[in-house]
């Protein structure tokens, strides 16, 4: 685990610029932290440097949105209202996980469903300060050294 202070929203957007190339189709990211601290902000600051050239907001009431980022989309869920695994099935998860970049936001209800390689990003805001504890996989682990 590797632990970024987030002083500003430029330092959210640096370590959106850092994540974006390592990221293809098959890539799963994962974002956990109470609301407000900066879950949606750096999925927007991600989707703008892998070209996704639409206005990017929150899929909180529709669940998910499929933006196109050049050869392959980028998936972006909220799960916080979702109540069963089946109801993630339904959403077609599985094919979203094998074809494009997935962001999920509250992913906690998807944890059995997530491949091994699956960069987590804990988004914290204590007394003020912003700060995200990243816990790569294997493969992106001396990225974050």
């Amino acid at each position: 685990m590797k632990r970024i202070e987030l002083n500003s929203e430029k330092d959210t957007l640096d370590l959106a610029h850092y994540v974006a190339p390592l990221v293809g189709p098959g890539s799963v990211i994962t974002l956990q932290g109470e609301l407000g601290t900066g879950k949606t902000f750096f999925v927007k600051a991600l989707g703008g440097f892998l070209g996704v050239p639409d206005e990017m907001d929150s899929p909180s009431f529709v669940i998910f949105k499929e933006y196109h980022c050049g050869r392959f989309p980028l998936y972006h869920l909220d799960l916080y209202r979702l109540k069963s695994e089946d109801e993630l099935l339904d959403l077609g998860l599985l094919d979203m996980l094998e074809s494009g970049i997935t962001v999920i936001e509250w992913p906690e209800i998807a944890k059995d469903f997530l491949p091994y390689e699956t960069l987590r990003l804990h988004f914290h805001l204590e007394n003020g300060k912003r700060y995200v504890d990243v816990y790569p996989d294997k493969s992106l682990e001396a990225s974050f050294e």
